[in-house]
């Protein structure tokens, strides 16, 4: 039933926008964007990768030993995978990739992942809260100091003692997620400093982006951008996210007087600029494998077929 009503909500976006010459318009927004603009873009997307692959390094660094181009294209093929498979599928590339190329087993780098999109809910949650329109400053202080303290107290909670483990079964199968939690929370050095740089670039940009494509002011964009973004929690995506990634941006806007039409079309060509950046880069870093750690397993890269 959610991937039906995933496929339904992309599909009916898609068909709305296809009438009235509405992917005309959507063209027409991007006549806004120089090409100069466009390069800029490109290249500060790529540095989010590049920030997000340092966040990588810094939690694995006793299996990467350096190794930051293979930690890039794991990045860069698991962020196009994220935006290729349906339902975030993609997500399980990020795990199985670093099992293949650096022998991380599966259970530790997918409590990484988690701690990844968690300390990613925290940073983007207080950006929104310190940048929110028309928000009562007390509301934006409480919200911003409650993220905030979630925030440090989640990692002291899975490294407290615990007994889980001689309790029933299920609770101590519990014990051992927690356990292995604990171990992703507690190894990254600057995991924190990675994270917040990355998000401010990355939201900067696309804020910048969308004012442009809108004719409007970064500060009346940039709420359609963290709209946009905290749309990907929802329960129920769109395939490739799109149409949740619009609604939640629109949705935004109207916080600043865009009008949902206007602030679809808008989203909408943002969007594709950051899919196509996703799928450029990530096929790219397919083409070059990276040589594995493990034995009897000298490369890890395009899938070939097997001689006849």
């Amino acid at each position: 039933m959610k991937r039906a009503i995933s496929i339904v909500v992309t599909l009916a976006l898609l068909a709305w926008l296809a009438s009235d010459s509405r992917w005309r318009m959507v063209g027409d927004a991007f006549e806004r964007i120089t090409p100069g603009t466009f390069a800029v873009a490109t290249i500060a997307f790529f540095v989010t990768y590049v920030l997000r692959a340092l966040r990588v390094c810094d939690e694995f660094r006793d299996e990467v030993n350096g190794r930051f181009g293979a930690c890039l294209r794991i990045i860069l093929i698991h962020n196009a995978m994220i935006n290729v498979i349906p339902f975030r599928g993609g997500e399980t590339a990020f795990p199985l990739l670093l099992r293949q190329v650096f022998g991380v087993p599966i259970m530790r780098a997918s409590a990484s992942l988690l701690w990844f999109r968690l300390q990613d809910a925290f940073v983007v949650g207080v950006l929104a809260l310190a940048v929110w329109p028309d928000l009562h400053p007390a509301m934006r202080i409480a919200g911003v100091t409650a993220l905030i303290a979630a925030a440090w107290y989640l990692p002291r909670w899975a490294r407290a003692p615990h007994d889980w483990a001689g309790r029933s079964r299920i609770v101590a199968k519990l014990g051992l997620l927690r356990d292995t939690f604990t171990d992703a929370t507690g190894r990254s050095r600057y995991g924190w400093w990675w994270t917040i740089a990355n998000w401010s670039l990355k939201l900067t940009v696309q804020g910048w982006l969308l004012a442009l494509i809108l004719g409007t002011s970064f500060t009346t964009a940039f709420p359609g951008v963290v709209g946009a973004e905290g749309a990907a929690i929802l329960p129920v995506q769109g395939v490739a996210g799109f149409g949740t990634y619009e609604a939640g941006a629109a949705a935004a806007l109207l916080t600043s007087g865009i009008a949902m039409k206007s602030g679809l079309q808008a989203a909408l060509a943002l969007h594709l600029f950051i899919f196509c950046s996703a799928i450029v880069t990530g096929a790219i870093a397919w083409l070059f494998p990276s040589k594995s750690t493990l034995p009897g397993n000298p490369a890890v890269g395009p899938a070939r077929k097997p001689s006849q």
